[in-house]
């Protein structure tokens, strides 16, 4: 859907020589295709375990470095930091920029894979997170239209997957669909020039993470004690969490889909002077 929205409400502006939304595309897809060889990996050999950690760490690197030298080189980003909320731009070396933006670009598409653990919990969560970057076109004007074409295609997408995604699911994602996900969410936060804007707009995917990275710390510093019942936090939910109450995955959709939607607002709030007089 993301892809037929750009070829065709996008097609103006690529004849106008506007490439933006088609390179925020063209990095979905290509961890799209990353999540597609694990899924394929884990069926060719009927387990669990796809591609190497290594191997998946090298691909996206590769991926979002070369995301970053085009969106440069295209001139779509500065190597300069945007600070929401307080409405700065804080210049920073350009070698520091492309490292800071590789690992947040990897860390982003990672955490929405993380997510994506019961039914619609991946759909849900982004939903917000795309209806965002189209009200902040709107809102930002022309110059980023072709990049709302982008955000509303994928919106309009993700709509009616959730139909058939939704508990109980009748279709999945897989990695195939959430590091596609990750991908447009990264590229967007970096094509607005605002990837800190993840850090709120992004929250449920950076409580997932860091569910897990606690969970397995903690795990292996206290030799088998455990932080949550379960990594990541839906899953904890899921187990009875802290105090006993089992949440449904319906009740885990509604939970996480209205924080990302809440976060969604309050990030809009910081960004939403940028470029007032």
């Amino acid at each position: 859907a993301a892809t037929a929205a750009c070829l065709t409400a996008g097609y103006d502006a690529i004849r106008s020589g506007e490439f933006g939304h088609v390179v925020c595309l063209l990095l979905a897809l290509v961890f799209g295709a990353i999540g597609f060889l694990d899924d394929y990996e884990k069926l060719r050999h009927k387990q669990n375990l796809g591609l190497t950690a290594g191997k998946k760490l090298i691909l996206q690197l590769a991926a979002s470095i070369l995301f970053i030298l085009l969106m440069r080189s295209l001139g779509y980003i500065t190597p300069n930091l945007y600070i929401p909320f307080a409405n700065i731009t804080v210049p920073i070396p350009e070698p520091v920029y492309f490292v800071l933006a590789a690992f947040i670009i990897v860390g982003c598409v990672n955490a929405v894979n993380l997510t994506d653990g019961v039914d619609g919990l991946a759909t849900g969560t982004t939903i917000p997170v795309m209806l965002f970057f189209v009200v902040v076109t709107y809102y930002w004007g022309e110059d980023y239209g072709a990049l709302g074409v982008f955000a509303s295609g994928l919106t309009g997408g993700l709509l009616g997957f959730l139909i058939y995604n939704f508990n109980p699911a009748k279709v999945f994602m897989g990695d195939t669909g959430s590091l596609f996900l990750g991908g447009a969410v990264a590229a967007l936060a970096f094509a607005y020039d605002m990837p800190l804007i993840l850090i709120t707009l992004g929250i449920v995917y950076i409580i997932e993470t860091l569910s897990d990275i606690i969970q397995v710390g903690y795990f292996k510093l206290t030799h088998g004690k455990r932080v949550f019942k379960m990594a990541p936090f839906h899953h904890h939910l899921e187990m009875g969490g802290w105090l006993g109450h089992k949440w449904t995955e319906r009740q885990l959709f509604c939970l996480f889909g209205g924080t990302s939607l809440l976060f969604a607002v309050i990030s809009f709030l910081g960004i939403m002077n940028r470029f007032a007089l």
